[in-house]
Order: C-alpha cells, then sequence, then structure tokens
C-alpha cells in the first residue's frame, strides 16, 4: 500500500499534467480558400462538387451560414490580418500599409510560432510577411512574379515559382503548387509541435486559371503553367475537391501528432467565385459574382472545427464578417488587442464553445478596389436585410436578403414602423462608418 505522501506526490502530479493540458494555448490553423463562395461546399448545398472531408469536419464542428468578406482578394486580406474594416486603412490593390499591426504580430507576441503559406498579394518586399508578423512563409507573388518563362504562363500551379523567407525558388520537376503549400504546413507543425502556433494558409485554389490538378487524366507534370489568366472552368470542380484533400492532409498531419484536440481548424473563403463558373446549389444555378455586393460575390463558406474546445455539431446563422477573426485569434491566444485598435470585429471564441451572448448585430462591407472614397460601394446588413449605396452620392437600395443568393427590393418611401425600425438601424451603421474616411 502507497504511503499518504506518495499518495499526495501522484495526486500533485496528476493536478500538474492537467493544469498544463489545460493551459496549453490552442494552436491556430485558418485556411482560406481563393475565390470559392459559400454555394461550393457540399454541405452548403453544392450540387457538383465532392467535398467530403470539409462536409465530416462541418458535421463534427460548426458550420456558419451568414459569413461575409469583402468581394476581392486585396481587401478581404487587409480586413481579416488587421480586424479593421477597409474604410479605415485600405490604400491600394496588392498593399497592406507598412504601419499596420496585424493577428501575427500580436500572436507572435504571445509566445506563438507564425507561419504563412500560399497567396500573399499585400506588398512585394522581401521580407513582407516578417514585418508583418510571420516567421516562416512560403508565398506565391510575394516578389510579383505572376509568369514563368517570359510574360505567358501562370506560376502558381505547374512546376511554380515561390518565395520562400524571402528567397525566391523555382520548380521544374513536375511539383504541383498547392502541393508544395501543405508539405511547407505540415513541416512547420511537426518542428513547432512543443509550441502553440499559427498557420495562416491563403490557398492558391480554385482561382483562375482553372486547370487541370495533380493526379487527374489531363494533369500535365511538364506545363510551365497556363497561357491564358482565365482557364477552363470546366476544372473548376477539380480545384474544389483538390482543396478537400489538401485540408485533409493537414488533418491528417494534426491527428497524426497528437495535435488536434489542443487545435481551432477555421476554413473560409476570401470572396465569391469567379463569374465564368456557374454552380448547381440546392437545384438553382448559381453564377460566381467575385466582385460585386451581394451574396454571389461575398457569402463565403465558414467551418470551425476542434474537438475538445469547438461545439459540435452546430449550424449557426450568426453575424461574421472578416473584422472579427483578430479579436477572436486574440481571445484563443489569451491575449488582449492593442489598446488604440478600433475593436471594429466582435469575437467568436465564446460562438465557438456554443456559449450564448455575442453581440454583433450586423455586417459592413466598404469596397473600392483601388481606394477611391467617392466610388466606395458599402452595405451593412443583418441575418434578412441589406442595405447597400453604389458610391457616395447614389440611392439607398433595401432588400430583403434572409434567403441566400436571393435579394428582394422593399420601397423605402413605403415602410410600416417595423420595417422602418430596421432600415434605420442599418442606416445608422453606414452613416457612422461614412465618418471615419
Amino acid at each position: 500500500m502507497k504511503s499518504l505522501r506518495q499518495q499526495f506526490l501522484i495526486l500533485i502530479s496528476g493536478l500538474t499534467v492537467t493544469l498544463c493540458v489545460a493551459q496549453a494555448k490552442p494552436n491556430i490553423v485558418f485556411i482560406m480558400a481563393d475565390d470559392m463562395g459559400y454555394e461550393c461546399l457540399g454541405i452548403n448545398g453544392a450540387d457538383d462538387y465532392a467535398t467530403p472531408n470539409l462536409d465530416t469536419l462541418a458535421a463534427a464542428g460548426m458550420r456558419f451560414t451568414n459569413a461575409y468578406a469583402s468581394p476581392l482578394c486585396t481587401p478581404t486580406r487587409v480586413k481579416v490580418m488587421t480586424g479593421q474594416y477597409n474604410v479605415r486603412n485600405y490604400e491600394k490593390f496588392g498593399v497592406l500599409p507598412r504601419g499596420e499591426t496585424t493577428f501575427a504580430h500580436i500572436l507572435k507576441n504571445s509566445g506563438y510560432r507564425t507561419a504563412i503559406v500560399g497567396k500573399w498579394q499585400l506588398g512585394s518586399e522581401a521580407d513582407s510577411a516578417q514585418h508583418f508578423g510571420f516567421e516562416e512563409s512560403f508565398l506565391w507573388q510575394q516578389s510579383g512574379r505572376r509568369t514563368k518563362r517570359g510574360t505567358t504562363f501562370d506560376s502558381r500551379h505547374s512546376n511554380p515559382i515561390f518565395d520562400i523567407n524571402g528567397v525566391t525558388v523555382e520548380y521544374n520537376n513536375g511539383e504541383f503548387g498547392p502541393d508544395l503549400c501543405v508539405d511547407f504546413i505540415n513541416d512547420f507543425i511537426e518542428t513547432n509541435q512543443d509550441e502553440p502556433f499559427l498557420v495562416y494558409f491563403p490557398m492558391l485554389l480554385p482561382h483562375c486559371p482553372f486547370v487541370p490538378v495533380s493526379g487527374i487524366e489531363d494533369w500535365d507534370p511538364t506545363s510551365p503553367g497556363s497561357s491564358t489568366y482565365v482557364g477552363d472552368p470546366a476544372y473548376f470542380g477539380d480545384m474544389v475537391s483538390y482543396i478537400d484533400i489538401l485540408v485533409k492532409r493537414i488533418v491528417d498531419k494534426l491527428e497524426s501528432l497528437d495535435l488536434m484536440d489542443n487545435t481551432i481548424l477555421i476554413f473560409t473563403g476570401d470572396n465569391g467565385t469567379d463569374s465564368p463558373v456557374v454552380t448547381s446549389f440546392n437545384g438553382e444555378n448559381i453564377r460566381g459574382g467575385k466582385g460585386k455586393m451581394d451574396d454571389s460575390g461575398t457569402l463565403v463558406p465558414l467551418i470551425v472545427y476542434g474537438p475538445s474546445t469547438v461545439a459540435a455539431g452546430v449550424v449557426t446563422d450568426e453575424i461574421v464578417d472578416f473584422a472579427d477573426f483578430l479579436p477572436t485569434f486574440c481571445d484563443i491566444a489569451e491575449t488582449l488587442l492593442p489598446e488604440d485598435h478600433p475593436r471594429d470585429g466582435v469575437s467568436l471564441w465564446g460562438t465557438f464553445q456554443g456559449l450564448p451572448g455575442r453581440d454583433k448585430p450586423y455586417a459592413y462591407i466598404w469596397y473600392s478596389p483601388h481606394g477611391e472614397t467617392e466610388k466606395a460601394k458599402v452595405y451593412a446588413r443583418n441575418k434578412t436585410r441589406m442595405l447597400r449605396r453604389r458610391g457616395s452620392e447614389a440611392e439607398l437600395e433595401y432588400f430583403d436578403s434572409a434567403r441566400p443568393f436571393t435579394l428582394t427590393s422593399i420601397d423605402i418611401s413605403n415602410l410600416d414602423s417595423e420595417e422602418t425600425a430596421r432600415f434605420e438601424g442599418l442606416l445608422e451603421v453606414i452613416t457612422k462608418h461614412d465618418k471615419i474616411r
């Protein structure tokens, strides 16, 4: 029989292990598909594409039905990195102002190892990823190279060009760019498995050019890349399915290292699907609306999975816009927002855990690809209504937006008292943010 002292030491040892596990900060893997709208995910209603792994994660975790990105890639990237509405700090396409603080800065300062892998599009300086808080980077387009071997071939898919921690590397042995991205991510995860880590994966897929993916019959390992910008939209479904495969590779890696229970995996898209693509969604054809200020351009998939932390089997209509991710990451990392941060977003950490009480009554989008205030399009929306303005002097447009991909116009001149209250609430959001810029 063990002595009381031995029993006490065993008890204390067990408590110590339990506390260490409980206090370990969750890892964050944030995956953002490029030009993949809400309608492209099987569990959301896509009839055309196979996404079994993402569907499984959604069913076992949390799926959002009201998540809204900006309608174009750079505005979304600036917003998600800084947690601020574009009306505050967006300057021009392809640029993140060098003075901005990002979620990578904040998490790095909180003890996280940080990596970004995939599409950059936020500055061509060799040190740009590291400047913005990422210790490791594996990026297409950081150096501004859009072509390969001259000016006629895209460089992101077959035999790609990447900048690895600021150094340009050209691949010429039949490599497929998206595979290389996940190779880098999985190596980073294994190397840093004993510390909390952040992986930000702005994917290359399924952005055009629409091309054969590795492993299908039409795949050509000798191709220098697509010779056209658009490619063939017939390959879009294969690209979506390959996203599903890549996500599973990351999940499998986390599970093989016993890290999944302490990891929050988030999957979303940066804007709506590109316009050459038409998708059957619950039996209805939806044309991609990238660049448009409606659901076809801004409604995106959002899945959150974490076996020990994220509420399981939940479908929620909680309002989300991309300013919300930075404060969410701060809460996950148990750190505070900078004092001077404008706090445009509202943390989702409680929602992920199934807790009530989050106060996020609207999503707000300010959209001007070249940063021109007078040409900016804006909308504010809640779960059933959207108020939109096209340009600073344009008339307001008011819609019932309760059904995805359907806007039903509402006559502003003939509103009852209840509808007037809804309208005025959204107008107040737009008016308030007009004063910023």
